[in-house]
């Protein structure tokens, strides 16, 4: 409660609200004077932020899946949990920062705390700074090497905003920026990073490319009256077609991650097969998205998009339990 009570204050109605998130947590009980920077930082729209956690969990489960689970490796879950949190906050702070002038344009975002004058930009900035030291500190209790890779992931996150400028892919900036988990991951629980580390990241890029894709439909009439790139946009009636094979490139790719990370240790047949039911069991769930997609219905996309946090703590719970019965079975 400190930090929320020596943040910037924020200018306008304490009650104002985004109008595509209403009645949630953050209206009914956090304290008026930090709702504006809660939503700055969308606390009050978890989707995200499990969509920036599922990875890093699913590099911990895969490398100790591969090389045996640690009592360490419970602290690297929650310290990844409470990370993502701050991380996926400063994110979207610093996308707000960037995008005001887009999303005051914008029917869906012009509600958000800067464009509707909630909170000054200033005021964001320094929530901004607050977000990443406290997600900086998190990061100093890994190992060396994780903690290099972690801060090498600051670059990604910076340039996103941007790519919508100039590219028609700014989907593919960010799975690179919100799949660094898993690489961050494999690295805290093994200390080094490993071919199958790089392959379980590539499985979430195009991960992401499916799913922000289908979340980019929402707002695709809107920006193409403002400039704004897509994949939506560039994909247009051929979605579905590129939806598909981003499913068949992300699970090939999770499958070879799984392969080259337990074969050379001749891994316990049911350990293998519990973890290369992860890769199974995310292609179904999105498969299952793409029978239900309408593009041109926004609460569709919208709701297919943040049932991806179902489709990434499938392939989390698979390599968990394989890590688990590598533990028992020793």
């Amino acid at each position: 409660m400190k930090a929320a009570q020596e943040m910037p204050e924020a200018k306008g109605p304490e009650t104002g609200v985004v109008a595509d998130s209403v009645g949630n947590w953050v209206d009914r009980l956090a304290p008026p004077a930090t709702r504006p920077f809660l939503r700055l930082a969308r606390a009050d729209r978890p989707a995200g932020t499990w969509l920036l956690l599922l990875p890093c969990w699913w590099g911990i489960a895969l490398a100790a899946a591969a090389t045996g689970p640690r009592w360490a490796d419970l602290w690297l879950a929650i310290a990844c949990a409470a990370g993502a949190f701050l991380m996926r906050g400063a994110g979207c702070t610093w996308n707000d920062i960037t995008d005001r002038e887009f999303d005051a344009a914008v029917a869906r975002t012009r509600s958000r705390p800067i464009p509707s004058g909630q909170v000054s930009v200033k005021g964001a900035l320094a929530f901004l700074v607050l977000q990443v030291a406290l997600g900086g500190a998190i990061l100093m209790t890994f190992n060396v090497p994780a903690i290099v890779t972690g801060l090498v992931s600051l670059g990604p996150v910076a340039l996103y905003p941007f790519a919508k400028r100039f590219t028609w892919w700014p989907q593919l900036f960010l799975g690179i920026a919100f799949n660094w988990g898993a690489l961050v991951g494999w690295v805290a629980h093994t200390g080094s990073l490993g071919a199958p580390a790089v392959a379980l990241y590539l499985a979430g890029m195009v991960w992401t490319l499916f799913y922000d894709t289908i979340y980019a439909h929402q707002d695709k009439e809107d920006d193409a009256l403002i400039g704004v790139k897509s994949t939506a946009r560039l994909f247009g009636a051929d979605s579905a077609k590129w939806l598909g094979g981003f499913l068949i490139a992300s699970v090939a790719l999770m499958t070879i991650a799984v392969l080259w990370a337990l074969l050379p240790g001749a891994a316990n047949p049911l350990v293998l097969a519990l973890c290369l039911a992860a890769p199974w069991a995310f292609g179904w769930h999105m498969l299952w998205q793409m029978r239900g997609l309408d593009i041109d219905s926004p609460e569709t996309c919208l709701r297919l998009f943040r049932a991806n946090r179902d489709t990434g703590l499938l392939v989390a719970l698979f390599l968990a339990a394989g890590a688990i019965v590598r533990l028992i079975l020793g």
